[in-house]
């Protein structure tokens, strides 16, 4: 493997004219070799090339340019580029009829926002830790039908054309703004917000325009995130992590309404709010489960609404007219305010029928497993509405104990 490094062409034995359906390269180097992997990239292409994974480690070296060479090829079904500097490409320069799969990691890219026309029966793209050329970025592409971005960097607005989408995966710092979002057929959502605990804070202050104009890219910026959330409102199945859902609350008055949510996966934390839950829970008019990986959360008095925190009047107003059907509570730990809690969906969600609570045998909880199943079992004998709802234990993935409806 050493010695590919001093070899300056890769030859492919031509005998019997068998084409290649799979080719991986991955080359380690402390020099440019942009002529070199062109070439040996050439070389394969030329030969049918469904499959392409390419590599490249630069120790100390500069990014160099990957060539379009080649790229306007028929054959190729499945691209991945991971660490192959800078690609530069314009939707003239590459035309890849058939490439149905695109990952794209630790790159930089140059296109024009028709790039990705180019590519037009592509179906899953992947951008993982991309530096973008261009301040505002757009995904143009009807055909794609899966769309991951994580670790991304971007200084402007993100746009996304994608009406046939269906998955939609979005683990960001976020972008300035959302000029387009076109997901009319997106049936699910995962959106992970990348933030600190100091951004948090200033998210948090009780006037939001005193955050200086240099805190734009940061903080102001999230306020924008409703345009997101327009975009997918379509969506039957979303899952939010606790930054993102902490971030909706500066966007609470743009939330839009999910009339095809059926699905709501939510994880908490201790250190972020549930301030957008009630809106998120009054404007999904269908949701049938709704599944809460931890109960614990930063105590607002916004979140009163939804939660048993705070203690006002209207209390349970958002979860009255909730149509869940269906109650997953994950990383269960048996605290008095997990109880409470549990108490408190209870006599506010009027479809309930059924909940679910996981807990880990070997977890650090409050309370062993007997002890909450006791605590449940007299919880269930005083609840006046026990007949129309259907409570399980699980630990470690297996049904504990079941009280059924009677």
């Amino acid at each position: 493997r050493n010695l590919l490094a001093f070899v300056p062409n890769l030859d492919i034995d031509d005998s019997g004219n068998s084409p290649i359906k799979k080719f991986s390269l991955k080359f380690r180097t402390l020099f440019d070799s942009s002529h070199r992997v062109d070439g040996w990239i050439s070389n394969v292409l030329a030969r049918c090339v469904s499959e392409l994974d390419v590599l490249v480690i630069l120790y100390g070296a500069s990014f160099f340019r990957l060539s379009s060479k080649g790229f306007k090829n028929r054959n190729l079904v499945t691209l991945k580029l991971n660490c192959v500097g800078i690609i530069d490409w314009l939707a003239g320069d590459i035309f890849l009829p058939m490439l149905k799969t695109l990952v794209l990691h630790s790159v930089r890219l140059c296109v024009d926002k028709f790039f990705f026309r180019a590519l037009p029966v592509l179906e899953e793209l992947v951008l993982f830790a991309v530096s973008w050329g261009d301040k505002d970025v757009t995904v143009s592409n009807a055909s794609l039908k899966t769309l991951t971005i994580n670790f991304n960097f971007y200084l402007g607005t993100l746009s996304l054309d994608t009406p046939s989408l269906v998955y939609f995966c979005f683990s960001e710092f976020g972008a300035k703004d959302y000029p387009v979002v076109k997901m009319e057929n997106l049936f699910e959502a995962r959106i992970s917000l990348l933030v600190t605990g100091d951004q948090i804070e200033r998210a948090r202050a009780p006037n939001i325009d005193w955050v200086e104009e240099d805190d734009d890219d940061i903080v102001l910026r999230w306020v924008n995130m409703g345009k997101l959330m327009k975009g997918i409102r379509n969506v039957q199945y979303l899952n939010l992590s606790p930054n993102t859902l902490e971030v909706l609350s500066l966007s609470c008055e743009s939330m839009p309404v999910f009339k095809n949510l059926k699905s709501l996966s939510i994880k908490s934390e201790e250190s972020r709010g549930w301030q957008a839950m009630p809106v998120l829970l009054r404007n999904s008019p269908h949701l049938e489960t709704l599944v809460l990986e931890g109960l614990l959360h930063y105590v607002t008095d916004k979140c009163g609404d939804a939660c048993d925190c705070v203690s006002r009047e209207e209390k349970g107003r958002s979860l009255t007219s909730c149509p869940v059907k269906v109650l997953e509570i994950k990383g269960f730990r048996g605290t008095t305010k997990e109880m409470n809690m549990i108490k408190h969906f209870l006599d506010y969600l009027p479809c309930l029928k059924e909940m679910k609570i996981y807990m880990e045998e070997n977890d650090s909880t409050h309370l062993r497993v007997p002890e909450v199943s006791e605590v449940i079992a007299e919880m269930m004998e005083h609840y006046e509405k026990s007949s129309s709802c259907n409570v399980q234990l699980l630990v470690g993935g297996y049904l504990y104990k079941k009280w059924t409806a009677q």
